[in-house]
């Protein structure tokens, strides 16, 4: 983690990988719940994708970790639950990556989920 990031991104969120379909279509589930380090920003507001269609946005949530993509559960906060749905998990809808500016370590990635 940069030294920038070891000072901002000081919240808990808890994160759902979403492991896709199986060849028949049917969902696979979901990954073991994962804990990242991150900041984050609440309320609702209406932004343009990455491909220009508009999306509602509900948090956005600042973090190191790449892991996340569109489709998998984020919760800001700590569970241990299996089913992101039943913990109050909200899906992502988009996930930008930005430059780590200030030592060029570990890139900065914003969440977006959405309603």
């Amino acid at each position: 983690m940069s030294s920038v990031a070891d000072w901002s991104y000081t919240a808990e969120a808890t994160l759902w990988r979403n492991l896709g379909n199986s060849e028949a279509g049917d969902p696979l589930g979901w990954a073991a719940p994962e804990i990242i380090m991150c900041d984050y920003q609440g309320g609702l507001s209406t932004k343009l994708n990455n491909i220009g269609s508009e999306i509602t946005v509900k948090n956005t949530v600042w973090t190191e970790s790449s892991e996340a993509k569109k489709g998998d559960y984020l919760l800001i906060g700590l569970s241990t639950m299996v089913d992101p749905i039943t913990a109050g998990a909200d899906e992502v809808v988009q996930v930008i990556r930005y430059a780590d500016t200030f030592e060029r370590l570990t890139e900065d990635i914003a969440i977006l989920t959405g309603t």
